[in-house]
């Protein structure tokens, strides 16, 4: 009687694909970096920085002190943003991870923006704010007064903001879930830019006169 050993190619080759599998991980573990700490000299990419020569990687890279103070507050909004991520943090590249502080005067905003590379956890360590956040349907809003030791999410891309309502200075800590998550804030993309006064009115149905004002107000020209 003939054997049916090979009657199911799939089932003889199913050993050998398992081993070449395993071999194609296992060497693909291997070269996989403990970190990859980024190079500044280099430009960055969807995927991040290129990773800066492991020899010359120092305890340095993996250390930041840029949010132990507060940042320059702008007279206009009355609040001070500091970020933490990987174009200054170095060490974050790659990680998915990065901060930022906002520090914020009674009557303060860090007015409407978005993160188009990650979500947000703001947690309030001292004052009172009123946060808000806009979703994609419907622009429904959703706001929200916080105090001490309470947090919000934003997911990401969506547009939010921050105002201190309480009567003392306010301090907001923030984690994203990116090292690069980008910041770009509304007044700035629509009114600092060169765009003609004419041609922006059309875009945004806004009065020419009021495009100019703003214009004025975040140094955009045109």
């Amino acid at each position: 009687m003939e054997s049916n050993s090979n009657s199911n190619p799939i089932k003889m080759f199913l050993p050998i694909l398992f081993i070449i599998s395993f071999l194609v991980f296992s060497s693909s573990q291997a070269s996989v970096l403990d970190f990859c700490v980024a190079d500044l000299s280099l430009p960055d990419g969807p995927s991040g920085y290129s990773c800066k020569d492991p020899n010359k990687v120092t305890v340095d890279d993996f250390v930041y002190s840029g949010l132990a103070s507060p940042g320059t507050i702008s007279n206009l909004t009355k609040s001070a943003t500091s970020t933490a991520f990987a174009d200054q943090f170095v060490g974050l590249n790659g990680l998915r991870v990065s901060m930022a502080r906002a520090d914020l005067e009674v009557g303060g905003v860090v007015p409407l923006h978005s993160h188009p590379g990650g979500s947000e956890i703001a947690f309030v360590v001292s004052g009172t704010i009123t946060a808000g956040l806009i979703s994609t349907t419907a622009n429904k809003v959703y706001v929200k007064t916080l105090k001490k030791g309470e947090m919000i999410v934003f997911p990401q891309g969506l547009l939010h903001f921050f105002v201190n309502s309480g009567n003392r200075k306010a301090l907001v800590l923030v984690s994203f879930g990116s090292s690069s998550p980008g910041l770009q804030f509304v007044n700035n993309a629509l009114f600092g830019n060169d765009l003609p006064t004419e041609l922006l009115a059309k875009a945004t149905v806004l009065d020419a006169a009021e495009i100019k004002k703003l214009k004025a107000l975040v140094g955009g020209s045109g």
